[in-house]
């Protein structure tokens, strides 16, 4: 589940443990209907983005205190403890209380609490926004693992998009409290459902231009592109391009195939080494980004440069309601998948 501060996601999340009361609607979970069951009885272990370990307990106690609390047996919760402890790399803190932890072995511990409990469906509340970036990238790891090594369902809430793209199977994007877009990762990347979802998934988000229609033919400043006929649209249409889709040209390029360019003014230049980032506004108009191969010489803040777009590899979205547009005539897209 992903979306902005305040989309719904951890609403969500709680009503599936149980801490929220759905208004309407029903949750199945294995095909049964949990709605009126209390959180206990509902098979699930949730993991807290503020970890809420136990401060005056050790690392085995915190593991082992949802067994006790269901009065397992000794032996039991010691084979369990021990094999969650194994699974996380655990074993030699099983001692120590979470103050002498860092921030990573906090955060393993509480999923070895939730591991423990052998649910059928894992809850993750924003379990990694404590920790840095370069902990983020290796717990993200370590949580795909255990998922794979377990195969239990598991619901992760996040506004990472990042994290969504690379720990999903599936996502779903929430904005406002309603569903935007529920499918595969690559789906959303390549056919995203609306303007919200085209510029929330992906980093730099992708470029929204408003283009108008003339002849059959997109037009935007110098820039012209045959148009696919599309159903629903009227007058002015969101063109969206991602920003590797943007190349940056010589002062002529693009014309002599006949897409024409785009002309734009510099406004902040990133480079990562392996490429540019540049962020540029066309006069008047939007702003637009590309990312392009490491450049000898990137262009210069204040710089005009020429863009061009490939339009094989424009989305399209009204200008009415944002929604996507398909061509009428369909073709081999690339970008096409089944949309769920």
């Amino acid at each position: 589940l992903v979306g902005p501060s305040g989309c719904g996601k951890s609403t969500t999340l709680r009503m599936l443990a149980g801490l929220e009361s759905a208004t309407g609607g029903d949750i199945l979970i294995g095909g049964r209907r949990v709605n009126d069951l209390p959180p206990k009885e509902r098979d699930v272990a949730m993991v807290f983005q503020s970890y809420a370990l136990y401060p005056h307990m050790t690392v085995f106690e915190n593991i082992a205190f949802g067994p006790r609390v269901r009065k397992i047996p000794e032996s039991e919760i010691k084979r369990l403890v021990g094999g969650a402890a194994r699974m996380l790399g655990l074993e030699n803190l099983l001692d120590r209380k979470p103050a002498a932890l860092s921030g990573g072995q906090r955060q393993r511990v509480a999923l070895g609490r939730a591991v423990v409990r052998e649910p059928s469906v894992f809850l993750f509340d924003e379990p990694l926004s404590n920790l840095d970036a370069e902990l983020r990238v290796q717990m993200r790891a370590e949580i795909g693992r255990l998922h794979s090594r377990i195969g239990a369902t598991s619901v992760y809430v996040t506004h990472d998009q990042v994290e969504a793209m690379t720990m999903g199977d599936r996502i779903a994007v929430l904005h406002r409290g309603r569903l935007q877009h529920f499918g595969a990762p690559m789906e959303l990347y390549n056919r995203p459902a609306n303007v919200f979802v085209a510029k929330f998934i992906g980093t730099p988000s992708m470029n929204i231009l408003r283009m108008g229609r003339e002849n059959g033919a997109l037009r935007l400043g110098e820039f012209r592109a045959s148009c696919p006929p599309l159903p629903g649209a009227n007058g002015e249409i969101l063109a969206g391009a991602r920003c590797e889709d943007v190349e940056l040209t010589g002062e002529g390029g693009g014309a002599e195939d006949g897409t024409g360019r785009i002309m734009a003014k510099v406004e902040l230049v990133e480079p990562l080494g392996h490429e540019t980032i540049v962020h540029a506004r066309i006069p008047g108009g939007d702003g637009i980004t590309a990312r392009v191969p490491a450049l000898c010489r990137p262009p210069k803040v204040g710089e005009n440069i020429a863009l061009r777009l490939d339009p094989s590899r424009l989305h399209f979205f009204s200008a009415a309601d944002e929604r996507r547009l398909e061509p009428a005539s369909g073709g081999d897209d690339p970008k096409k998948e089944s949309n769920s």
